[in-house]
């Protein structure tokens, strides 16, 4: 009787340490506090969100990850504005001096670059070796201490300007090419992680930057010719091409990396 006696109140015991550990993890009235990662087993991908929810212990803030098109850039959804309007690129550290966000992203091992969007932050990482497993746990709690800072994300005399803003000097064509940028080109870029900048048209032809997520895709010339340019002449004739701004230094750049290999191994067999 004893021995039976004993291990209920073992059983009690136990129950009573699983109700403990398992209160905090209780959804009414708060929100969960633990870290949920989607499920990799077949038939169960419906119980889970796509990407891993990150939530901190006693704050609101949520942060999401999103897949770009470019394997190495990365959508961070902090849940909360980041630019009240325009977005911003930042190539490298050197660049990011007007902003405390991206500052503080660039100390974080394998960040190449920080591209800032009206609710997005896209990460490029430096090196494909780096996988984002690693970068990413620092990414999160970067973003969110600094939302909990106070901060601003941009100082006041450096917020980004419009590009495609109306000008007196716009014809009827640069009118119609910058509504066209704005109401239904870059919405969807920036689905992806990146921008489209206006930079001019000439002759015929629409000069464009691309930027965060686009910079260094493989699809970047696909989305040009395929995607802008197509939607530019559809509704205005006048569109003949588009080009990168850009696109003539990175194969120039390339041209050069080709040219000193060649050297290398002539200087190598002499």
């Amino acid at each position: 009787m004893k021995t039976i006696m004993a291990t209920y109140a073992q059983v009690g015991r136990l129950l009573g340490v699983s109700a403990r550990l398992l209160r905090p993890l209780a959804c009414s009235g708060s929100q969960s506090s633990r870290i949920s990662w989607p499920s990799q087993a077949t038939g169960v991908s419906n119980r889970w969100p796509q990407n891993p929810v990150w939530v901190v212990p006693g704050r609101t803030m949520f942060v999401q990850t999103q897949d770009t098109p470019n394997p190495n850039s990365l959508k961070f959804l902090p849940g909360r504005t980041v630019l009240e309007e325009g977005t911003m690129n930042f190539a490298g550290p050197r660049d990011a001096f007007c902003s405390p966000l991206a500052r503080q992203l660039f100390r974080i091992d394998g960040v190449k670059s920080v591209f800032l969007g009206p609710d997005f932050i896209t990460i490029t990482r430096s090196d494909e070796m780096m996988e984002w497993r690693v970068i990413k746990p620092d990414v999160y709690a970067a973003i969110m201490d600094f939302f909990t800072s106070g901060l601003p994300v941009v100082n006041e005399d450096s917020k980004p300007r419009a590009d495609t803003a109306p000008s007196e000097d716009d014809d009827e064509v640069v009118a119609m090419i910058k509504e066209l940028l704005d109401t239904r080109i870059r919405p969807t870029v920036q689905e992806d992680g990146g921008d489209v900048l206006y930079r001019g048209f000439d002759d015929g032809i629409v000069k464009l930057k691309l930027q965060g997520a686009c910079t260094s895709c493989p699809s970047s010339i696909v989305t040009l010719k395929n995607g802008i340019q197509n939607m530019l002449q559809f509704y205005i004739p006048e569109v003949e091409a588009v080009e990168e701004v850009c696109l003539f230094l990175r194969i120039s750049y390339f041209l050069l990396q080709l040219f000193l290999l060649e050297l290398h191994k002539l200087l190598w067999v002499i």
